[in-house]
């Protein structure tokens, strides 16, 4: 794991670690049958946990730190998020726990980057992302980033994505790469691979001026950055991001 002083801290994440408790264990074949994205190929990438009817539970970025899987969570349902893959995992033997040892950390820019860092795989204009020990140097980065991801219209979160209340090709997961079309067998894939066949994505998550909100489609509000995410329908969007594409 990269280590880099003072570096910018995003308080609002956690990581899950996923460990394999023996050496036949594979822990990204586990969760290669569970989340949307390939996470047997390169990582870092983003990927949700859904339900069984294609609903957002979780989104989360998957990282690679040798034969473990790290997961860049909320911080808020990191607990959650380990509890629901605990269900999964039967009497495989993985562990599957918080660590709070560990750090994510964010810059908008490329320059001065540590070992490790990568670019966030959603969109390349987010900044580069890094896991490493927490310091008693770094700085919470949460503000900046928060806004910096709202200006590029891009949601993630229980709050945003609105859990199991929004398909997850509702939320740009097609944009955003946060779906692999070809991976094969995962939870909720069923209704996921017949929206995209049919190209049935008739909403979508969107980041618009606060007072051009809709209380009814409202999902969250960011008064201090005059910024809201709504759930629109796709003839109801008007200036979208340019990574988005509602054809």
């Amino acid at each position: 794991m990269p280590c880099h002083d003072h570096a910018p801290r995003l308080d609002s994440r956690a990581i899950v670690r996923l460990s394999p408790l023996d050496p036949g264990e594979d822990v990204a074949a586990f969760l290669q049958g569970l989340v949307t994205n390939d996470v047997t190929g390169a990582l870092p990438v983003w990927a949700g946990l859904l339900t069984a009817q294609g609903k957002a539970l979780f989104d989360f970025l998957v990282w690679r730190d040798g034969d473990t899987l790290l997961l860049d969570c909320e911080a808020a349902v990191a607990d959650a998020l380990a509890k629901r893959l605990t269900l999964y995992r039967l009497r495989r033997r993985i562990a599957i726990a918080r660590d709070d040892t560990l750090g994510v950390f964010w810059q908008a820019d490329g320059g001065d980057l540590p070992a490790g860092a990568a670019p966030d795989p959603r969109l390349a204009e987010l900044g580069w992302r890094w896991i490493a020990p927490k310091g008693q140097g770094d700085h919470a980065a949460d503000e900046a980033w928060l806004a910096h991801r709202l200006a590029l219209g891009v949601t993630e979160g229980q709050a945003e994505l609105g859990s199991d209340a929004t398909l997850w090709l509702e939320t740009n997961a097609a944009d955003l790469h946060g779906v692999s079309f070809t991976k094969g067998c995962y939870v909720g894939q069923e209704n996921t691979a017949r929206m995209n066949w049919r190209q049935k994505v008739n909403r979508r998550l969107v980041v618009v001026p606060i007072a051009q909100s809709r209380p009814e489609r409202q999902r969250a509000a960011y008064p201090a950055l005059g910024l809201a995410v709504d759930h629109r329908r796709v003839e109801e969007i008007v200036d979208a991001p340019g990574w988005m594409e509602l054809a």
